[in-house]
């Protein structure tokens, strides 16, 4: 299988078997090694501040994260010498969030929004992503840092 075929088997699962992804809309709609991307659509169901009709920040940080965790993903697939499917289970079932960081820019406006990620280091115990997020227009949302347990 090439990574290529894998990237988009991730991607997949992450978007289609992911119950709380499936609730919030988010679609990883691309990743490899070194970037990731997430892509959802406003939704009432999102609402952090009603008066302001803005994203609840959790949504806000759940997008980022998932960038982060699919990026982080990716490389450890990319960094593995065997591609076989119980391989790829096995080390991807040790991926997990250490930590955090996110820095809201300004309120969560838009109809679409896009979260991107990219590998700043990735090593055998644990990674480090940066992510962003944007609207539709290009409009600066949040950052944030990840990191993550990978072995």
């Amino acid at each position: 299988m090439t990574l290529e075929t894998i990237n988009q088997k991730l991607a997949y699962a992450w978007t289609n078997e992911m119950p709380f992804n499936q609730l919030l809309g988010l679609k990883v709609t691309f990743c490899d090694k070194d970037r990731a991307e997430i892509h959802f659509d406003w939704h009432d169901k999102l609402i952090g501040n009603k008066a302001q009709k803005i994203l609840h920040g959790g949504v806000i940080a759940t997008s980022l994260d998932l960038a982060g965790a699919v990026v982080a993903a990716a490389n450890i697939v990319a960094q593995m010498s065997d591609h076989s499917e119980d391989a790829i289970v096995e080390n991807l079932s040790k991926l997990g969030t250490i930590d955090l960081r996110t820095d809201f820019l300004r309120p969560g406006r838009g109809e679409k929004f896009i979260a991107t990620s990219t590998i700043i280091r990735s090593g055998n115990k644990v990674a480090v992503a940066r992510m962003e997020l944007h609207n539709q227009d290009g409009l600066h949302i949040a950052v944030g840092t990840g990191t993550y347990m990978v072995g």
